[in-house]
């Protein structure tokens, strides 16, 4: 009996350990942090990635992206390292304006959400090749899609394609407020998702860190946690 208990135990702990949500620790880095977009940094070296290869029905994507994050007191930073075959880029591309439907070209994407009650309630983030941009406020059960697309976070962006390296690496800078009404302190949790788009239909890949299991990003319950953690790496858990 003792033998069997401690066989189910075992059992019990590790569908429990493999039922706990991924994370992706942020760094704590100094107020006014720039949108450096060289991964080999200082201010990314320390910063450890998730990774992006498989698509959103858990199946090899053929590509990489690797995430990192680092926050200040006023904005959250995602860094975005993505290998690319080729490049499905949209025409005469404007980087000053929101781009809607801008998921039907390449995009790196995250998914953010502060209310771990209601999680059909995120904000969605975008950033393409070529420094385009969209944000939107997601509420699943709204009928109102519209509230969601007039939505403006203030996010900023910087982007460069490195082709002799088959690369593209974007940075994502999110101001909290756009976030979450909680002030940012190590320790705090956001609820994530982070996904990226290459290629045209009917060849599109489409890559996430959770997979979804469904053919949509839109899949809350798949989150996992990001969580601030301060310079050292360091965080309590809630």
């Amino acid at each position: 009996m003792t033998g069997l208990s401690g066989i189910a135990a075992f059992i019990v702990f590790t569908s429990v350990a493999l039922a706990q949500p991924a994370v992706l620790l942020s760094l704590r880095t100094a107020p006014g942090a720039s949108l450096d977009t060289d991964p080999t940094s200082a201010a990314w070296q320390n910063a450890r990635p998730v990774i992006l290869d498989r698509t959103a029905m858990d199946q090899p994507a053929g590509r990489r992206t690797e995430v990192r994050s680092r926050w200040t007191n006023d904005s959250l930073q995602l860094l975005f390292v993505s290998s690319y075959q080729s490049l499905n880029l949209k025409p005469n591309p404007d980087t000053k304006n929101e781009t809607n439907q801008l998921w039907n070209w390449d995009v790196a994407e995250a998914f953010l959400g502060s209310d771990f009650k209601n999680i059909r309630r995120y904000k969605e983030f975008e950033v393409s090749p070529q420094g385009e941009w969209v944000d939107l406020d997601i509420n699943l059960d709204s009928a109102k899609k519209e509230d969601g697309w007039t939505w403006n976070s203030g996010f900023r962006t910087a982007v460069r394609i490195d082709r002799d390296r088959k690369l593209w690496i974007a940075v994502m800078d999110i101001p909290w407020k756009s976030i979450a009404s909680e002030t940012p302190a190590p320790g705090m949790e956001l609820r994530a998702n982070f996904y990226r788009t290459e290629g045209a239909a009917p060849n599109t890949i489409g890559m996430s860190w959770r997979p979804t299991h469904k053919r949509t990003f839109h899949a809350p319950e798949a989150f996992g946690i990001l969580r601030l953690a301060d310079e050292s790496g360091m965080s309590p858990k809630k």
